[in-house]
């Protein structure tokens, strides 16, 4: 493996979404009727092998009197519909040989619409408004690069933005995605690219920018450091004037190489957008590139969405269902028994027809549980998650029935005690909320917030390769948002660079609150929710767009950070600082009201001072400040440190069989440093100790590499290595198992 592989396994910030399944339209069963009359007229639908041909059709027809051709299918359907006689249209479905499959002309009703993604962030408004030379803001003139899978330039909405970009995978100058032949194919950059510029039957956020791609990523999404590293300088020295890369890895670290070329690549004029990564809901869960300090780093929040729960006197409250990758649609609308089947192993599905099957998580892979389930006759799975938090799962291969997730919990609420849970879906609509998915923060060693704003990222539809269309989900689908977002903002203010396009993005954001009410941390959702239209059309602008204080070493403190405030408006403006929320640990001392003529700016010091009597035993204080101009007031998302918080010590671990016979060649990332680090290995099987492969005592802070010798007994061909990190009595510990090589004797 090589070696940016090992540490940085850059992935797509991607969860699949279930597919679309034949009853999205929830049309409820109906009671038994009689049988219908032979001589009723009707439309009948007929498939044919190959291309239908109308003059044979027409010829054939004429042996049944009451039959009439009505239209004929040959693009995207082969076949054609014929009304008359229930009768005679069945004898035609039975005696014409070229007829492979016969439907009932059903009808269908639309379901209710809710705005879109676009109506939601204020692109669909930006769209109609105009530059300064009269252009409508469509990105017209915007380059955007897109790091990713490559996309499918061929695609109707893509192919007339597609202007160009590099294979860095093959090393050519056909950024194509993965196809078949070649591997594991993909889907991602072209996705990504749609929701930033597709101009077609979609339209995405900015739809007349030039969008050039950046094959980083090859089969199955995978990439290297080194890969994106090259595509990033390669739109620096093509002078690209926006970049998105929706991928990262699970290492919390500012100084990682990605993160720092981002920051540089900002520094010359780019801006650059990245996902935050799919690790939620927990915190410390952002992973680089998505902690580089200057790049705009984004999360997920929802659209609006209607959300199924599962309902049941038995239960306090009703709980929410997470869709499993590759699933179909939970469509469930009528009341089920729920059926406990323990992990989901075949001879368990003795009682699950016609019911949801209930499994626990582990031992066997998801898919195998739903395909169980479904053999069995379940109309539904629920799998419950085996360790604390909710998790969303994947399903490999085709299966005909829904499966979700759910916390343990939830799980262990739904297993019956004594009488058996009869459960219905409720279906809620939500939108405005935090992804459960999305990584939050804040980012270890410079503890800053991230992310920096949230959009949509959750049932996202766009393109995909050959002229196809797909909802996905993930922080992959949010970032292009943003992409879209810069690109419109540029169009209306060229002379802005990456910083003041960060600052009005932010600056007009929409802060977001849980089903509850309760604001999420601003290490959750970075200054909140974008607003497009907002962030073009605003006369302020404040530079960061948050401030992160650091961590905290002695009571009464002084903590000073510095904001430059820019009046972009024509007109003279008039502001004060305001603290939201009152903390009884801290005292802010704040600028005096003071006032900026048009185009004026100033750097101002605004200053913490951390109270002697310090006794909260929150790890973080957080909120935000408000500087208020007449009725508007721009929030800005505050981060202070207490000393010694429990983030993890240790990540990015990964081990390998070394370069020659008995050796390890392993990298981990050390945010702060430990006292102690080691790894120690033990049997696969038994977990019976062998040895430590490392042991070393105060070690610095960042990146970790080594090649050792160690002999392994030779019965032994697997192994459990597992890193461990301790700081101020506090361990953390990640493992890997570790197929050894087989050595030039032969043995193991």
């Amino acid at each position: 493996m090589k070696r940016q592989q090992l540490l940085i396994g850059l992935v797509l910030f991607l969860i699949f979404p279930p597919g679309i399944s034949a009853n999205a339209w929830n049309i409820p069963s109906l009671p038994s009727l009689p049988s219908p009359s032979p001589f009723e007229k009707v439309v009948m639908i007929f498939s044919t092998k190959g291309t239908p041909n109308k003059v044979e059709i027409e010829n054939y027809l004429k042996k049944y009197p009451t039959l009439k051709l009505r239209a004929l299918f040959t693009e995207t359907f082969n076949g054609f519909s014929v009304g008359g006689s229930r009768k005679d249209l069945l004898q035609l479905s039975q005696m014409y040989r070229k007829i492979s499959a016969t439907y009932d002309n059903q009808s269908y009703s639309v379901e209710k619409l809710y705005p879109s993604a676009l109506s939601l962030i204020g692109a669909e408004r930006a769209q109609n408004y105009y530059d300064s030379k009269g252009n409508r803001l469509t990105g017209k003139g915007i380059k955007v690069g897109v790091i990713d899978t490559g996309i499918d330039y061929t695609h109707p909405d893509l192919k007339s933005n597609y202007s160009g970009g590099y294979d860095l995978v093959d090393g050519d100058n056909n950024p194509l995605e993965t196809q078949i032949h070649e591997g594991e194919p993909t889907i991602h950059g072209t996705h990504v690219a749609g929701i930033i510029g597709a101009n077609g039957r979609m339209k995405g956020v900015a739809p007349d920018v030039k969008i050039y791609a950046y094959r980083a990523l090859g089969a199955g999404g995978s990439g290297t450091t080194e890969q994106i590293l090259a595509a990033i300088e390669r739109t620096v020295k093509s002078k690209i004037d926006i970049i998105n890369l929706s991928l990262g890895s699970d290492v919390n670290g500012p100084d990682l190489p990605i993160s720092i070329a981002l920051n540089k690549a900002v520094e010359k004029g780019v801006v650059a957008i990245t996902s935050n990564g799919n690790s939620g809901p927990n915190l410390w869960t952002v992973g680089t590139p998505g902690t580089s300090l200057k790049a705009i780093s984004v999360g997920a929040s929802t659209p609006v969405l209607k959300v199924p729960y599962l309902s049941a006197v038995q239960l306090d409250k009703p709980i929410k269902l997470l869709p499993f990758v590759g699933s179909e649609k939970w469509n469930l609308n009528h009341t089920y028994p729920v059926e406990y089947v323990g992990i989901g192993k075949k001879k368990d599905m003795i009682n699950v027809a016609g019911k949801i099957a209930l499994i626990k998580r582990g031992e066997i892979e998801f898919t195998k549980k739903v395909k169980n389930a479904e053999d069995a006759g379940a109309v539904g799975v629920i799998i419950f998650n085996n360790t604390k938090g909710s998790f969303v799962g994947k399903i490999n291969s085709e299966t005909k029935i829904p499966a979700v997730s759910i916390s343990m919990l939830d799980g262990k609420s739904l297993i019956p005690k004594k009488v058996p849970i009869l459960a219905s879906t409720i279906y809620k609509v939500e939108k405005d909320l935090l992804a459960d998915f999305s990584s939050r923060g804040p980012v270890t060693v410079n503890w800053s917030i991230k992310p920096d704003i949230t959009a949509p990222g959750v049932a996202i539809k766009s393109t995909i390769p050959n002229k196809g269309y797909i909802e996905l989900q993930g922080t992959s689908m949010s970032a292009p948002y943003i992409a879209g977002a810069a690109a419109l903002i540029k169009q209306a203010h060229p002379e802005w660079g990456p910083n003041e396009i960060k600052s009005s993005i932010m600056n007009t954001a929409t802060v977001l609150h849980d089903e509850k009410g309760n604001r999420y941390k601003v290490y959750e959702q970075g200054a909140g929710r974008i607003n497009i239209d907002q962030a073009i059309h605003t006369e302020t602008l404040i530079s960061p767009g948050s401030l992160s204080f650091g961590k905290l070493t002695n009571q009464f403190d002084e903590n000073r950070k510095r904001l430059t405030i820019t009046n972009v408006s024509k007109q003279k403006k008039y502001y004060h600082f305001k603290i939201l929320k009152y903390d009884e640990n801290i005292d802010w001392k704040l600028p005096l009201p003071f006032s900026l003529k048009p185009g004026e700016k100033r750097t101002l010091p605004i200053t913490a001072f951390i109270k002697r009597g310090f006794h909260s035993s929150d790890e973080m204080i957080e909120g935000y400040l408000s500087l208020i101009e007449k009725d508007k007031s721009i929030e800005i998302p505050y981060l202070f440190i207490k000393k010694e918080p429990t983030f993890p010590r240790l990540m990015g671990f990964s081990i390998v069989p070394g370069d020659s016979a008995n050796t390890f060649r392993y990298e981990v990332y050390l945010p702060m440093g430990a006292e102690e680090f080691g790894i120690a290995l033990f049997e696969e099987d038994t977990l019976k100790f062998i040895g430590f492969l490392e042991e070393k005592k105060k070690v610095g802070p960042g990146l970790k590499e080594n090649q050792i010798s160690f002999t392994m007994p030779e019965y032994m061909n697997k192994v459990v290595a597992v890193a461990f990190a301790r700081t101020n009595g506090k361990e953390d510990t990640q493992e890997q198992s570790l197929k050894l090589l087989q050595n030039d004797n032969g043995k193991k």
